[in-house]
């Protein structure tokens, strides 16, 4: 047998080695959800999902009994999840000049402060807070995007204390000195695009798993099990054709 020959044979089974090996860990990922609860006496309520992988966010809000126009225009909801606080709604006490709503700057405390605007184009960071031909209108919509995640608000979804806020009241709900005021983020809108209408907290989601594997090409851990029994075949048998292989070399160097 030449060198060359016995030389290769050990690579090979190195190489079965590598092949037998598992596969790479996926990204991480995490599911969060949120029940949107009305807040400032409105109707509006409704769900919210956020499901990540990596530092991919995928963010799902479906609101219902929202507000549907601001002075005869379709109504701009602002959305934003909120974090660095106690990650709770703000309860109606915290309305400090006493004009009967929580407005965005009473709940920081509680809600804490915008980590994320839920626009439906570009920028969604706080300094698209008030933003308003960004975010969906009307009385019910169904929003989703896929944003990139900071590492701080996946901790703060992480450690329960991240909130969603929607706003957009209506302004003849509003009190004659709520009505008076302006968006404390946009001066140039009323106090009513900036006050809460649904609020919820996140909590981490398990998704129910469908019975049994799909059919989606991958192979399950049972069909690793086997596929790994073969490969280990393939290794012993690459092991042992090595060792007879170096056995075959050390002779013929004692004969030379």
């Amino acid at each position: 047998m030449k060198k060359s020959a016995l030389l290769a044979l050990p690579t090979l089974t190195l190489g079965a080695l590598a092949l037998a090996a598992g596969p790479a860990t996926a990204a991480d990922s995490w599911s969060f959800q949120a029940q949107l609860a009305p807040v400032n006496n409105s109707t509006a309520a409704g769900t919210a999902m956020v499901d990540v992988t990596g530092d991919q966010a995928t963010i799902t809000v479906n609101v219902a009994g929202a507000p549907a126009l601001l002075q005869g225009m379709p109504y701009g909801h602002a959305q934003h999840i909120h974090t660095g606080s106690q990650g709770v709604c703000a309860p109606p006490t915290a309305d400090a000049n006493g004009d009967g709503v929580v407005d965005s700057m009473e709940g920081k405390p509680f809600a804490g402060g915008i980590a994320v605007s839920l626009t439906t184009a570009g920028d969604v960071s706080p300094a698209s807070g008030a933003v308003a031909d960004r975010y969906p209108t009307g009385d019910a919509y169904n929003y989703q995007r896929t944003v990139t995640l900071d590492p701080a608000t996946l901790q703060a979804l992480q450690s329960g204390n991240a909130v969603i806020n929607v706003h957009g009241a209506d302004p003849a709900a509003l009190s004659p000195a709520a009505t008076s005021a302006v968006n404390p983020m946009n001066p140039a809108l009323p106090l009513a695009t900036d006050v809460p209408i649904a609020c919820g907290q996140f909590v981490s989601s398990q998704m129910a798993m469908p019975e049994g594997p799909a059919d989606t090409g991958v192979t399950t851990p049972a069909e690793n099990a086997d596929l790994n029994a073969v490969a280990g075949v393939g290794v012993l048998g690459l092991l042992a054709a090595g060792a007879a292989a170096l056995g075959l070399r050390r002779r013929a160097t004692q004969r030379s």
